[in-house]
């Protein structure tokens, strides 16, 4: 049970990302002193997996050096395939999808923040992208139709949500049958403490809100998946530790890589 109630996660997570897509808030996934500092996006983004050529390929001001990973990497995108992203943020994931599916494919991001919306619209005005669009809704109610896209993409976004269980449900209803879900997000190696639990920020910084291998496991079968593989990234605990420096997050949260099959 999340000990912050449900509306008002929901508000500081959009508030967060306001900010960041204002450029008010360094745009890290974390909240600690590193935060107060500009975030070299590109570099931040290499750190992810992402190649040189990605991160040349979006146009300018769509990578924001958010993540915990590149979910480009697992989606095997293919030519004519309809794309729907997560939590799009400014759209980077969306532009570079855009790209592998090309001019007959399609590609929606969904993001329920006003702002990195318009700056997403922007950035898809300037790069040219007519395949793709970006749709103002929340994560746990989809504003696309039941079994209308190929594959779901999201890169550290879900472990935002204070219902994880409906994200999944809502997942498996907007794909077609055998769609698939490639995502990177952060989950919990073992119980937070109340400290972090508790604070808002660490739930707007990914961390807080992280559920266990096992619940995110239970809940995609719960919701009809099969094929479902969640494998942790050991590693990315070396970055999840400048997120929030000498709170230990580290110690209780890692990356991990999320697929299934609808």
């Amino acid at each position: 049970m999340n000990p912050l109630p449900d509306d008002t996660v929901r508000q500081a997570v959009r508030d967060r990302y306001a900010r960041i897509a204002q450029g008010e808030s360094a745009s890290c996934c974390g909240g600690g002193t590193s935060c107060c500092e500009p975030v070299d996006a590109a570099a931040a983004s290499a750190a992810l997996g992402y190649s040189p050529d990605e991160l040349s390929a979006a146009p300018q001001g769509a990578n924001l050096g958010l993540g915990c990973g590149n979910p480009q990497a697992i989606a095997a995108l293919r030519p004519g395939e309809t794309v729907l992203d997560l939590g799009s943020g400014a759209g980077f994931d969306c532009f570079l999808a855009a790209r592998q599916v090309g001019p007959q494919g399609r590609v929606i991001g969904v993001d329920m923040t006003p702002a990195m919306l318009d700056k997403a619209r922007a950035n898809a005005l300037e790069g040219g992208h007519c395949n793709v669009e970006f749709r103002l809704g929340e994560i746990e109610h989809l504003p696309v139709a039941d079994a209308s896209v190929d594959v779901i993409l999201s890169n550290c976004v879900i472990n935002l949500s204070p219902d994880k269980a409906q994200v999944f449900r809502e997942a498996r209803r907007a794909l077609k049958p055998g769609g698939r879900l490639a995502v990177s997000d952060v989950v919990a190696l073992r119980p937070l403490p109340a400290v972090l639990r508790q604070d808002l920020e660490a739930w707007g910084g990914c961390v807080s809100g992280a559920a266990t291998v096992a619940e995110v496991e239970g809940w995609l079968r719960e919701a009809g998946f099969r094929d479902v593989r969640v494998a942790v990234n050991e590693a990315s605990r070396e970055f999840i530790r400048e997120w929030f420096p000498g709170s230990g997050a580290e110690d209780h949260v890692a990356s991990a890589v999320i697929e299934a099959r609808a």
